[in-house]
């Protein structure tokens, strides 16, 4: 009886802590802001190292704000930020910047800092899983 209280608690206390990371501000946008929404990775994330590929970040946004750079860390490395590739505004707004996968499998995550209000502002985080294969 005991193990199985210990199980379920256990459970409770994983579903909690993943629900709680996998939520974003859900709040209507303030004027000039803008909220990342998820990082699609093609090849679903199997990336061979050496080669660079284009990477797609969705996001939500008032107005047209002005997109500087994207940063991504991996494993407590980085940031390495780069200059963005395409920005496309509208009720699909999607950027996209080029990457070149880390060696091994990774959580990489990314931020986008853009100006609102006439200052450099960084937006929230998203990631994915990647792995970097010869």
């Amino acid at each position: 009886m005991k193990r199985v209280l210990t199980s379920i608690l256990t459970g409770v206390a994983i579903l909690l802590v993943i629900s709680s990371c996998s939520t974003a501000p859900k709040g209507p946008l303030g004027p000039g802001e803008m909220r990342l929404l998820r990082l699609d990775v093609p090849e679903n994330g199997n990336l061979k190292l050496n080669i660079v590929y284009p990477l797609t970040i969705k996001f939500k946004a008032d107005g047209h704000p002005e997109v500087r750079r994207v940063c991504f860390t991996w494993s407590g490395d980085g940031p390495r930020c780069t200059r963005v590739k395409d920005v496309k505004y509208g009720s699909d707004a999607s950027l996209d910047v080029l990457f070149s996968a880390p060696p091994d499998h990774h959580l990489v995550e990314c931020y986008v800092e853009y100006v609102r209000d006439g200052k450099v502002r960084r937006t929230n985080t998203v990631g994915s899983y990647i792995n970097g294969m010869m």
